[in-house]
């Protein structure tokens, strides 16, 4: 937000764990950013140690790594590490960092190639995640919704928009009714899913993608539609999402 950088890339949603709800509730309840590009990527996860510890790998006392890349290697972590604890860290990058800083200790770390190129970890473990396709759905974050992110010009994109919908609390079938504002106007929705707005009890907001550009008719039309039912409408971004 002070101009430091000029783009966050951050992870929305994987295959194998779901949504990542810090992200979400961060977009929502933190910081007035937009939505300006998406990348789905594959994700191989692989355990990683220092090179002090190649050799007697199978004897760490511990495993670093995001609590979404422990998850997916659930599996994996359980039948050959059992009793051992799992500590958690702010991304999988921030754990292999520590595992390269600390050789001394008799840990690894769950990471993918890139981390044990950048840190100087050994790959001990190819492909540890529970199941072959994981893949995950990260989102580039901007101040200007209007920002076009840098993307590679070989691949090619399709339009997605993204709104943040808040029912009227008082209002029986709102949910209803929202969906058919879409319906009706043959506006596709990819996803639908529901967040707690941190006001009480059985309060959410609905974030929902449609997979259409925001255009001059439809999509405001619908959002007209829910304002009138008494919706509170917030447009999260119009952008392109990439596969890769």
């Amino acid at each position: 937000m002070n101009g430091e950088i000029d783009l966050a890339v951050v992870p929305l949603e994987n295959a194998i764990e779901g949504s990542v709800n810090l992200t979400i509730d961060y977009l929502i309840h933190e910081q007035p950013l937009y939505i300006v590009g998406e990348i789905t990527a594959p994700i191989r996860q692989h355990l990683l140690v220092h090179p002090a510890r190649k050799e007697a790998w199978e004897d760490i006392q511990k495993v670093y790594s995001h609590s979404h890349a422990i998850a997916q290697c659930h599996k994996f972590l359980h039948s050959r590490f059992r009793s051992i604890p799992f500590e958690y860290a702010t991304s999988t990058g921030a754990a292999a960092k520590y595992v390269s800083e600390h050789p001394d200790e008799n840990i690894g770390v769950i990471a993918n190639e890139m981390a044990a190129a950048t840190y100087g970890l050994d790959i001990v473990k190819r492909d540890v995640h529970d199941y072959e396709y994981n893949h995950t759905r990260f989102v580039m974050l901007h101040p200007d919704h209007e920002a076009s992110p840098p993307v590679n010009p070989h691949l090619t994109g399709r339009p997605k928009t993204t709104l943040l919908v808040t029912l009227p609390s008082d209002r029986s079938g709102a949910l209803h009714q929202v969906l058919s504002a879409f319906a009706w106007r043959n506006l596709n929705l990819s996803k639908i899913e529901s967040r707690p707005t941190k006001t009480g009890l059985g309060n959410y907001f609905f974030i929902i993608d449609i997979e259409m550009a925001l255009d001059d008719v439809l999509i405001p039309g619908a959002i007209a539609e829910l304002e009138a039912l008494g919706c509170k409408v917030k447009m999260l971004g119009a952008y392109n999402a990439y596969t890769l």
